[in-house]
């Protein structure tokens, strides 16, 4: 099966279970951003269509005094981080995704990453737009950058069709267990 066909079955498989509200959990995924981060820079997703919510998270980091940033997409396609809190706006970029209006550049030491698939190696199918894979390639040049995919159980598969591109998580976690 191909990436295109394998990501039409998990979006279905997905949709189904995210109808149940089930969600990560945010204390064992802020233990391990706070055991692994270097900093308390962590870039996360605004939730779209059946990804799981990371809204929970973001307030239990912004508690703890976490930096939150959330990607932007500029006009070449390229992805980079800047710094959001609740009270600040969002817009709706070309995909239909919210981004923040404005922000500082940041880069995270920890990503939490959407994914559709993924197998017990730790490689991610995501959406095909190739975002996250390009900015991990470009950040990873920088500094270490902590991975953590986020998914349901239910989104694991055998194998990942990889190519040359893709970039492994360094863990992900569903509402089951962490993967390492």
């Amino acid at each position: 099966m191909n990436k295109f066909q394998l990501r039409k079955k998990i979006s279905k498989i997905r949709s189904k279970f995210a109808r149940k509200k089930i969600t990560v959990n945010s204390k064992a995924l802020i233990k391990l951003i706070e055991q692994k981060s270097s900093n308390k820079r962590v870039g996360l997703y605004y939730p779209f269509g059946d990804e799981l919510s990371t809204l929970e998270l973001m307030n239990r980091l912004i508690r703890k005094k976490f930096i939150i940033s959330l990607p932007i997409i500029n006009n070449k396609s390229e992805m980079s981080f800047y710094s959001w809190s609740p009270n600040e706006p969002l817009t709706i970029n070309r995909f239909g995704i919210l981004e923040p209006l404005k922000g500082k550049k940041i880069t995270p030491s920890t990503l939490i990453i959407p994914l559709l698939a993924f197998d017990s190696n730790l490689n991610r199918l995501g959406y095909g737009g190739g975002f996250y894979d390009r900015f991990i390639q470009k950040i990873e040049k920088q500094n270490n950058c902590v991975k953590i995919g986020l998914a349901l159980s239910c989104q694991k598969i055998n194998k990942v069709p990889v190519d040359k591109y893709d970039k492994k998580m360094d863990f992900i976690i569903t509402e089951k267990r962490i993967y390492k």
